[in-house]
């Protein structure tokens, strides 16, 4: 005879794989949507990045605008698009881990310098061009780092996740 106190724990247990099975379900369609809606978008993306964020440029840079909407998406498409949908909009209040560090401009965590919105700032340094655009921090921008994952994934060089020994990305010297 199972206990009724084991018996609720493997119950309440089921409830909360299920959901989370939904909720990634949920993620990946989400994702996918928004993937498709922007490839749908990139005739219009030039006029609507100018109306939205109120910058001329990329309207009167059409073809330009348009070419770097298309890498823009498909660098979506490589992860951030999903991460978004499971780790921003979906997440619960309790982050796991505690990031510590400053900005260092690289880059990195603009998809790989694949964001459309990415300018060069000097030499080797980079900055958001809708950095103050309420949009932006409704974004995987505005959370970044969120986990050591996003660290690795883009490997960040300055982002660190506090109280570790070891850094999250490997580092390899480089000999000449």
């Amino acid at each position: 005879m199972v206990s009724r106190f084991c018996s609720n724990a493997c119950l309440a247990s089921g409830i909360r794989r299920k959901g989370a099975l939904l909720q990634q379900r949920w993620a990946r369609w989400a994702a996918k949507a928004l993937i498709s809606c922007a490839y749908a978008s990139i005739p219009f993306a030039p006029g609507l990045a100018s109306l939205v964020f109120w910058r001329r440029r990329y309207l009167l840079d059409y073809r330009g605008t348009m070419r770097k909407a298309r890498r823009h998406i498909r660098a979506m498409d490589s992860g951030p698009a999903l991460h978004y949908f499971q780790d921003v909009a979906g997440r619960v209040q309790h982050v796991p881990e505690h990031i510590e560090g400053e900005c260092v401009q690289c880059g990195n965590c603009c998809m790989n310098h694949e964001c459309m919105f990415l300018e060069p700032a000097g030499p080797g340094k980079f900055q958001c061009g809708v950095y103050h655009s309420p949009l932006r921090r409704m974004s995987n921008c505005g959370s970044f780092p969120l986990h050591g994952h996003d660290i690795a994934r883009y490997q960040c060089p300055s982002y660190f996740v506090a109280g570790t020994s070891k850094p999250v990305i490997p580092i390899v010297s480089v000999t000449s």
